[in-house]
């Protein structure tokens, strides 16, 4: 019951809040047939210390992305077991008109222990992590200023109160990781300096605050990042953690930062001394950084662009060592339209064509033996992704046989005769093993 009650609280508060009932029961109309559970005394307390502040003019101003958009929170702040609430507030009329609220347990019972306040139009974000290791979470906020500029925050609950571990500073993006490998989380702010140029700023732990250590030029504007970037926080060759950065320029090039520490010293590990700007540049084709074999290990794609309308559109995966030497550890061949790819047998990598068909309810590749000279030769593997009302009848025809059954596609594969006397010819368990579905990415937001 306790479980239930943790997933349903946050939106019973706001129900009884914007009812304006102070406690007994939630009672819907009655010709729903049923009511929700009395709610327990210390919440329907606490909803009324809310009405209260929503009656003296506030109203909510939940945060607008990342993973925590409630209007109320629940969080254990300070590691006592017990989880305070946290409520989002704005208060137009006030010099600082967003209020983020903090309630803590108290007996059966909650009262106000702390309320930060800030600046600006919205609250943009807020992440509950416990940076330092010391059991308690911080939290870390991000404040909308305007359509443009973002700045960040960073708060602990200190003597019943909060306590200011990093003045605001501006940002476009943010990670809390653990860089350095000494068991506390740093930050690391995405922004631009002075210059307009993309920097990474390096906040570390110094008496019991975060303090800007260094700072590390990456290759992307801001613009670059925002639009279609991405970052990622991953592992290097020998598991060292390291931050992965992607932009996508306007010419749809993906530029790609690795951030690691060497030396002792937080740097961008692929960045040129000769061009000052990073060595992992190509393309872009909707690929980034991340574990593709399951190794543990982070693989920066490097597709490879196509010679011609038969060429393979061939994907290189790279492992960084800390000197920032890159080494490809598998190849593959990805059908963005259809939603699959197949990792590529190292004989198959620089000596096969493909080519790609589609009719109705039917689209498939047909990889292609290449000779020395570079002309097509027999086919070696179709793999096909059939859809349609009929599509369970047609994925049994001929000899395909069955890789994939999702909701929107079947996906088959059938080995024609004469590939098998190729050097690379595969069998069907091998095809099996090397086919993968591309699974939809959720993201909460950035912070």
């Amino acid at each position: 019951m306790k479980t239930k009650w943790k997933a349903l609280l946050p939106a019973l508060l706001l129900a009884l809040s914007l009812s304006g009932c102070g406690g007994g029961k939630l009672v819907f109309n009655p010709e729903e047939l049923y009511t929700l559970p009395t709610l327990p005394a210390k919440y329907t307390e606490l909803s009324s210390q809310i009405n209260a502040i929503l009656e003296d003019g506030a109203e909510y101003a939940a945060p607008s992305s990342g993973a925590n958009i409630q209007p109320v929170q629940l969080a254990d702040l300070d590691g006592d077991g017990r989880e305070e609430a946290v409520a989002f507030f704005r208060k137009t009329d006030d010099e600082k008109p967003l209020k983020i609220c903090i309630f803590s347990a108290a007996g059966d019972s909650y009262e106000q222990t702390a309320v930060i306040e800030g600046s600006g139009s919205a609250v943009y974000s807020v992440v509950y992590s416990d940076l330092d290791g010391d059991g308690r979470q911080e939290l870390i906020v991000g404040w909308k200023i305007n359509t443009e500029l973002q700045a960040l925050s960073v708060y602990t609950l200190d003597g019943g109160g909060t306590r200011e571990l990093l003045r605001s500073v501006s940002y476009v993006r943010y990670v809390n990781m653990d860089l350095d490998g000494d068991g506390m989380q740093e930050l690391i702010v995405l922004r631009a300096d002075e210059e307009g140029d993309g920097t990474a700023e390096y906040y570390d732990w110094q008496d019991e605050t975060l303090s800007l250590r260094s700072a590390a030029r990456i290759s992307m504007t801001m613009a670059e990042l925002s639009q279609q970037g991405r970052v990622t926080v991953g592992a290097l060759e020998d598991g060292a953690p390291a931050l992965f950065i992607t932009g996508v320029t306007e010419q749809f090039d993906a530029v790609t930062d690795i951030l690691a520490v060497r030396n002792g010293e937080p740097v961008n590990i692929l960045l040129s001394e000769l061009t000052g700007v990073s060595g992992e540049i190509g393309f872009f084709s909707g690929l980034y950084p991340t574990d593709i074999n399951g190794d543990g290990l982070t693989e920066v794609p490097r597709p490879v662009r196509p010679d011609g309308e038969s060429a393979v559109q061939r994907v290189d995966w790279l492992t960084f060592a800390v000197s920032g030497e890159g080494r490809t550890v598998l190849s593959t061949y990805h059908c963005m339209e259809e939603g699959w790819y197949f990792q590529l047998p190292e004989s198959w990598v620089g000596r096969v064509q493909t080519e790609r068909t589609s009719s109705s309810g039917e689209a498939a590749v047909t990889f292609y033996a290449q000779d020395e000279h570079g002309r097509r030769g027999e086919a070696l593997l179709r793999i096909s992704a059939v859809t349609g009302t009929n599509r369970e009848i047609r994925a049994t025809r001929g000899s395909r046989f069955l890789l994939s059954r999702q909701k929107s596609a079947i996906y088959t594969a059938e080995l024609p005769e004469g590939g098998e006397s190729w050097s690379g010819g595969l069998t069907a368990d091998e095809v099996r093993s090397a086919f993968s579905v591309i699974a939809a990415e959720w993201t909460a937001g950035d912070n």
